[in-house]
C-alpha cells in the first residue's frame, strides 16, 4: 500500500500537488506515463475510444521527438497532455537549473501544457517550489505498478479493485515495460470501474 496508495505523510512533502480529486464524487482520473511509443500508445488510445473515455498522458519529451505521429494521435483524439520532463530524469540527481531546463524543453514540445508530473514521483524542495509556480503538479492516488514485471496482469487489475476510491488519480504506463500487463489489465479495469458506477474525468 505504501507505493500503490501513498500515505498522508508522503503527500505532505508536496502539499500543493494534487494527489486525489473530489472524494465526494464517484469519479476517477486515468493517467498514462512515459509515452508516447508506437507499440503501446495507439493501442491505449483505441481502448479509450472503445469505452468513450478521455485521459491524461504525461509524456516524455524525447519520446515525442522520436514518435511525433503518436503524439499527434493523442492530441487529435482529445486527451490531456502533461509534462514528464524531456529525458525522464530523477529530480534529486539534478540541480534546479538543469532540471528546469529539461522540463522547459519538454514543455515546448507539448504546446506549453500546464500539467506536470515528476518522473519517479519525487523532486527536490527547490524544484517543487519553482515548478508549482508554473504548473498544476499532478501526483497520484493509485499507481498500478504495471511496469513491474514481477506482477501479472491479473495482479495489476486486483490493485485497481483494491485501492480505487472516489477521486482516485490512477496511473498506468504506456511503455514497453508495462505492455504485457496493461494489455490485460486496462480493459478489464475500465469495465470493472464502469460496473461500480465510476465516471471517468480529466483535469480542468
Amino acid at each position: 500500500m505504501f507505493i500503490e496508495q501513498p500515505p498522508q505523510i508522503i503527500r505532505y512533502l508536496y502539499p500543493s500537488a494534487i494527489w486525489r480529486m473530489d472524494k465526494d464524487k464517484k469519479a476517477v482520473y486515468l493517467t498514462f506515463d512515459d509515452g508516447p511509443i508506437p507499440r503501446v500508445t495507439p493501442w491505449v488510445l483505441d481502448v479509450l475510444d472503445k469505452y468513450g473515455i478521455k485521459a491524461t498522458f504525461f509524456m516524455v519529451g524525447d519520446n515525442i521527438r522520436k514518435h511525433p505521429d503518436e503524439f499527434r494521435m493523442v492530441v487529435e483524439r482529445g486527451h490531456r497532455i502533461g509534462n514528464h520532463t524531456f529525458n525522464h530524469i530523477r529530480g534529486l540527481s539534478y540541480d534546479i537549473n538543469s532540471y528546469l531546463e529539461n522540463t522547459d524543453k519538454a514543455c515546448r514540445m507539448m504546446m506549453n501544457t500546464d500539467l506536470f508530473r515528476p518522473p519517479h514521483g519525487y523532486m527536490s524542495p527547490k524544484q517543487y517550489a519553482e515548478l508549482k509556480k508554473r504548473y498544476k503538479i499532478i501526483m497520484w492516488d493509485l499507481v498500478t505498478r504495471d511496469y513491474n514485471r514481477k506482477f501479472t496482469g491479473e495482479q495489476i487489475l486486483q490493485k485497481v479493485k483494491k485501492y480505487v476510491r472516489n477521486g482516485s488519480i490512477i496511473t498506468f504506463h504506456d511503455s514497453l515495460k508495462s505492455e504485457e500487463n496493461i494489455r490485460y489489465a486496462l480493459p478489464k479495469a475500465i469495465e470493472w470501474l464502469m460496473e461500480q458506477g465510476y465516471e471517468f474525468k480529466v483535469f480542468d
